[in-house]
């Protein structure tokens, strides 16, 4: 029993990250925007705060404030994510640039951006390649004082930092606005048809930006909850790996629906550390599992696309650029 509460729990905080990327990226794609950059963004949102953090660390030798040791990287992390959104919105629904050429451009970029600074600062001032921020790390992942007097029910239900809470309750927050709000069925509208919405009264543009960056700032905390979280503030280039690609494809698994993106989070994550779990495997093996996640995405894809049942479809505008002057 004790391996299955640290299985699930190993589980939740490997697919809380995904969680903030599939939300951000469902709330983007419902006002039609494929943003294939939200692993750039990601990427973004964990340097900046990093770079926030180190420099309060740095300049505070002693006992950290613990409000301002959070505050400050959780701020750097929205800012930077926002700036990589507002340059996505800007160039795809001001521009109307091509989505999928401007989001793989903007990934690249936001590797490079957090190679280079993240690096630097690794560089000159970590060792061994890597920089650990560990006074931030364990203010971040102080969990419930409680969890630990409550056997393998606390070990899965309430061992988490607040940002492990956080991610979902946006995500259930957005499912709501979805679904039951005004201002989500609009946004739903632009998504299906930004000409009919438009038509209506409905402000295209100003939806499709706010879309974009809000769905990009929430991406960019899964950045910052994977620094500072699941790597205990350690950040060394590539240390994120695939996980933002993940999340974009947990998008078309959870059938654009938040709340269920919540579960394949999880779903995947323990997927993505399960081979940990079973012994004797060898490193080919251990490759071959950490693919069930794609997998899965593939099949469901396939199920879904058979079925042709509309609500399981993508927004029928989504990856076009809206021309106002044709309608």
């Amino acid at each position: 029993m004790n391996t299955i509460a640290l299985f699930i729990s190993r589980a939740v905080v490997q697919g809380i990250p995904l969680v903030y990327g599939s939300t951000g990226e469902i709330i983007t794609e419902k006002a039609g925007h494929l943003n294939l950059g939200i692993p750039g963004v990601m990427y973004v949102g964990a340097v900046s705060g990093v770079i926030g953090s180190f420099f309060y660390e740095k300049n505070n030798p002693g006992a950290l404030n613990p409000f301002l040791a959070i505050i400050i990287p959780l701020i750097c992390s929205l800012f930077g994510s926002l700036v990589m959104s507002l340059i996505y919105a800007f160039l795809t629904v001001t521009l109307r640039a091509n989505q999928n050429v401007t989001g793989l451009a903007l990934t690249t970029f936001g590797v490079g951006f957090g190679n280079f600074f993240g690096g630097s600062l690794a560089t000159i001032y970590g060792s061994g390649g890597s920089l650990a921020l560990r006074r931030t790390s364990i203010i971040f992942k102080t969990a419930l004082p409680f969890a630990s007097k409550l056997g393998n029910f606390g070990t899965i239900f309430f061992s988490y930092s607040f940002l492990a809470y956080l991610a979902i309750i946006i995500a259930i927050l957005a499912q709501v606005f979805l679904t039951k709000t005004r201002a989500g069925l609009n946004l739903r509208a632009v998504g299906e048809s930004p000409a009919t919405a438009d038509a209506a009264g409905i402000n295209v543009t100003k939806y499709k930006y706010l879309a974009i960056i809000i769905g990009g700032m929430i991406a960019g905390l899964g950045g910052l909850y994977f620094t500072m979280d699941y790597t205990s503030g350690v950040w060394s280039n590539g240390g994120f790996g695939d996980r933002g690609w993940l999340a974009i494809a947990l998008v078309i698994f959870a059938i654009w629906n938040p709340d269920i993106g919540i579960l394949g989070s999880i779903l995947f994550g323990g997927l993505y550390v399960i081979y940990i779990f079973i012994p004797g495997l060898s490193r080919s093996s251990q490759e071959l599992i950490m693919m069930l996640p794609y997998v899965v995405t593939l099949i469901v894809l396939v199920i879904t696309s058979m079925r042709k049942k509309r609500e399981n479809q993508p927004p029928a505008s989504l990856g076009l650029s809206y021309f106002r002057e044709e309608r």
